[in-house]
């Protein structure tokens, strides 16, 4: 079967394109292909493409409602950043202090309605981690709440605040940046002090979602998504900016497929030449339940989903388990040498109702966002790529082999002829080396992957 639909045309030109990952002259070369981008991909038969799988952390909830002012976390939109100066984890998220606590309330308590109450009201926090697992709130002595500032407020009434640090920025004071519902922006020298907010005017969305922005690098911009709403109900808008205070008409990037299944938030970071989104669907009442699904991009305006209906981060089945609700993930992946770490609110009970919220942990192995398989286990399948430059440097590839299987690497020509082959990989790797018997050239190759028993994520090029 086709991967994509892709031209002939379309392919050839990925030849000239894809070591680039766009069209930026500024944008590194790139060396690392993930399998889930379709246009790397020119076959796949007997394959089928699915989310990896993710390992929740043993030591989930890491952090709950555990202060005065966290009456509810609801959503929680989370945004984690790894400083790697000082080796610490900063995490800025948005309980609302002025709310109903479900915290002690039994299953048959929270089966009456929840409403909010007058003069509710949403605050960003901040909390930190040497290792990402265990967090402090610190008193940071910014933000009175009832009389005093020992608390980890940071800015009190703004709504679905993300908040990332700028990897473009030139000026110091403006090292992080954060929008919000309103739409509105700001930017900081230390995620803690903020400029007074600059509003979006002429924007018209709801923005009653986890707004996140983010530096664009194929596109030399700033990109943000938000939401607004459609006949399908709630919809992924996106819109751009030179400057991150000058910002485009919104356009609607992405939708459910239907109006039980709705696009609820979606974080989004760049990773091996696309942007990956995470996808919060909320499934409509009765069910009223969220998970994290996947999608890409190749340029954050046109969105591609990977098994919709499959989530990548799913709830929990046991009622009032910290996740069984609710899952949002944060905005700001963690990719380390050996895994990626997936932080998410998780709510206990459902989206509308009574719930308590926390800070989790999921755990993808590195590139495991999604890969190729076999159909069925008893057959094999067969990857074929599309044309890509290839600089002569090894080529590597990330791959789980199960007990008796195999990947088989080859390089084909334009008639699908094998050219030469390399030795099959028979055990689980991240960026192992495939060895050929004979050096490989520099050129344009297209690459055959026969799988066995396996699942592929990413091949590269490396030294």
């Amino acid at each position: 079967m086709t991967a994509n639909s892709f031209s002939i045309l379309a392919l050839t030109s990925f030849a000239t394109t894809a070591a680039l990952g766009d069209d930026s002259s500024s944008t590194p070369p790139r060396d690392r292909f993930l399998l889930l981008d379709s246009r790397v991909v020119a076959s796949a038969e007997h394959a089928k493409l699915i989310p990896g799988t993710v390992r929740k952390h043993p030591a989930n909830p890491l952090f709950g409602e555990d202060r005065p002012w966290e009456k509810r976390f609801d959503n929680l939109y989370g945004n984690i950043v790894y400083d790697a100066a000082t080796k610490r984890y900063r995490c800025w998220y948005c309980p609302f202090i002025v709310d109903h606590s479900a915290k002690g309330m039994t299953l048959e308590e929270r089966a009456k309605p929840y409403r909010p109450p007058k003069g509710r009201e949403m605050a960003l926090c901040y909390a930190e981690s040497g290792d990402g697992i265990h967090w402090e709130k610190p008193s940071l002595g910014l933000v009175d709440y009832e009389g005093g500032t020992a608390n980890n407020l940071v800015w009190r009434g703004i709504h679905g605040a993300g908040v990332f640090r700028d990897p473009h920025a030139s000026d110091p004071q403006r090292a992080y940046k954060t929008i919000f519902q309103g739409l509105k922006v700001s930017a900081s020298p230390d995620g803690l002090h903020w400029a007074p907010p600059h509003r979006l005017e002429g924007i018209q969305v709801r923005g009653d979602t986890h707004n996140n922005a983010f530096w664009a690098p194929t596109l030399g911009k700033y990109v943000a998504m938000t939401r607004t709403l459609g006949p399908l109900g709630r919809q992924v808008a996106r819109i751009e900016s030179a400057d991150f205070v000058n910002w485009s008409e919104p356009d609607v990037v992405l939708e459910g497929l239907d109006k039980s299944l709705q696009t609820y938030a979606m974080p989004v970071c760049f990773h091996g030449g696309v942007y990956l989104g995470l996808v919060a669907i909320h499934a409509q009442p009765p069910v009223d339940r969220v998970w994290t699904e996947l999608a890409w991009s190749p340029d954050t305006r046109a969105w591609h989903r990977v098994a919709p209906g499959t989530p990548l981060i799913p709830c929990s089945e046991t009622p009032l388990a910290h996740d069984y609700g609710c899952v949002y993930a944060c905005a700001g992946p963690v990719f380390l040498k050996d895994e990626i770490r997936l932080y998410y609110g998780g709510s206990d009970y459902l989206h509308f109702g009574w719930r308590t919220g926390s800070l989790c942990l999921a755990t993808l192995r590195p590139d495991g966002f999604a890969g190729y398989e076999p159909e069925s286990p008893d057959q094999g399948a067969v990857i074929v790529t599309a044309a890509i430059p290839f600089t002569g440097r090894e080529i590597r590839i990330s791959a789980d082999v199960a007990a008796g299987g195999s990947v088989v690497a080859s390089v084909v020509d334009a008639d699908g002829r094998t050219v030469r082959t390399a030795d099959p990989v028979r055990e689980t790797v991240t960026d192992g080396r495939l060895n050929w018997s004979d050096p490989l050239a520099p050129e344009v190759i297209r690459l055959r992957f026969e799988l066995r028993k396996a699942k592929l994520y990413s091949f590269s090029f490396g030294d």
